[in-house]
C-alpha cells in the first residue's frame, strides 16, 4: 500500500485549546496544557499513523506574534513560523466564545501571505447554543472566504472524527518521515519535564515561572514498575529561592505533588517524583 502523508500546523491564540486538540488528534498526552500564556515554548510535533496516512501536526505559540510576519527574534516567534513553514495546510483554531471578526480578519490576511490553504475550526462548542455558532460559521465564511470550517470540542473529542477524515482524505503520496509507532518528536524525559514546567506555572505567579529551567538527572523505571524520576528546577535569581519553596515548604511540595500525578495519569505508572532547587551555577539549594 502507497503511504500518503499530510503536515498541518495549528495556530491560534493563548488558551484556544490548540495543545488539547493536538492531544485529542493524537490520542495521548503530548503536549502540556496550561492556562498561562505562551506556555508551548518548544516545538512540539504530534503524529498519527493510521493504515497508509500520516498526519503530522506542529503545535505553535500563541498568535500574539503573528503581527509582524518578519519578527523571529525570540524563541516563540522561531517556533511559530517554523511550524507555519513546515505545514501543507493550517488549522485556524478560535475559541467560540472570544469571537471577533475583525480580528480574525487581519489574521486571516497575514496567514494568507504564506500560500496555505488554511482550514477555520470553531473550538469549544460545547459551551455555546449550536445555534449561536451557525451565524458565526456563515460570517467567517463571507468574510474570509475559508469554505472549510469545522466547529468541535477538543476537550470533549466531539467533530474530531469528522476533523481527522477530512485530513486523512487530503493526504498526498509520500514517503513517511517519522516511524510508525512515533506518536511525538518528543520523548517522556521531555513530557515529564513539561509537567513539572506546567505545576511550576500554576502554582507560580507573574514573572517567575518564565525564568526557570527544568532539568532531569534520573528517569528509571524500578524492578515493581513504578518509575522514579529526579529534577532540579533551576533559577536564575536567588530571590526567587523563598518564592518558589513558600512558607513552610508548602509551595515546592505543591508543585511536586501536581507534577507526580500528572506523570503518573500520562505515562500510567505510579511516579516517584524528587524535585530539587538549584542556582544556575549548579550550587544546590
Amino acid at each position: 500500500m502507497n503511504k500518503k502523508i499530510l503536515k498541518i500546523s495549528i495556530v491560534g491564540k493563548t488558551n484556544a485549546g490548540k495543545s488539547t486538540l493536538i492531544n485529542s488528534l493524537v490520542g495521548e498526552t503530548i503536549s502540556i496544557i496550561n492556562r498561562k500564556i505562551n506556555t508551548t515554548e518548544d516545538s512540539i510535533i504530534g503524529i498519527i499513523n493510521q493504515n497508509n496516512v500520516q498526519i503530522i501536526i506542529y503545535d505553535t505559540p500563541g498568535l500574539n506574534f503573528i503581527k509582524n510576519i518578519n519578527n523571529k527574534n525570540s524563541k516563540l516567534k522561531r517556533n511559530l513560523w517554523e511550524g507555519i513553514n513546515n505545514s501543507d495546510y493550517i488549522l485556524y483554531l478560535l475559541d467560540v466564545k472570544k469571537y471577533n471578526i475583525k480580528e480574525i480578519e487581519n489574521n486571516i490576511k497575514i496567514l494568507r501571505e504564506l500560500k496555505k490553504r488554511i482550514i477555520f475550526i470553531f473550538n469549544k462548542n460545547d459551551l455555546v447554543n449550536k445555534i449561536e455558532i451557525l451565524p458565526k460559521i456563515k460570517e467567517v465564511s463571507l468574510v474570509t472566504k475559508i469554505d472549510e470550517i469545522f466547529d468541535i470540542s477538543a476537550k470533549k473529542k466531539t467533530g474530531i472524527k469528522n476533523l481527522l477524515s477530512y485530513l486523512k482524505k487530503n493526504s498526498y503520496f509520500n514517503e513517511w518521515i517519522y516511524k510508525n509507532n512515533e506518536i511525538s518528536n518528543k520523548d517522556d524525559i521531555f513530557i515529564t519535564n513539561e509537567c513539572t514546567r506546567n505545576a511550576v506555572l500554576s502554582v507560580l505567579h507573574k514573572e517567575i515561572p518564565y525564568n526557570v529551567k527544568i532539568i532531569n538527572q534520573l528517569f528509571k523505571y524500578l524492578k515493581n514498575g513504578d518509575l522514579k524520576i529526579k529534577q532540579d528546577i533551576e533559577i536564575d535569581n536567588s530571590r526567587y529561592k523563598k518564592i518558589i519553596i513558600g512558607r513552610n515548604g508548602n509551595k515546592i511540595k505543591d508543585i511536586r505533588v501536581n507534577s507526580q500525578n500528572a506523570i503518573s495519569k500520562i505515562l500510567k505508572t505510579k511516579t516517584h517524583l524528587y524535585i530539587k532547587l538549584i542556582y544556575k551555577n549548579d550550587k544546590k539549594i
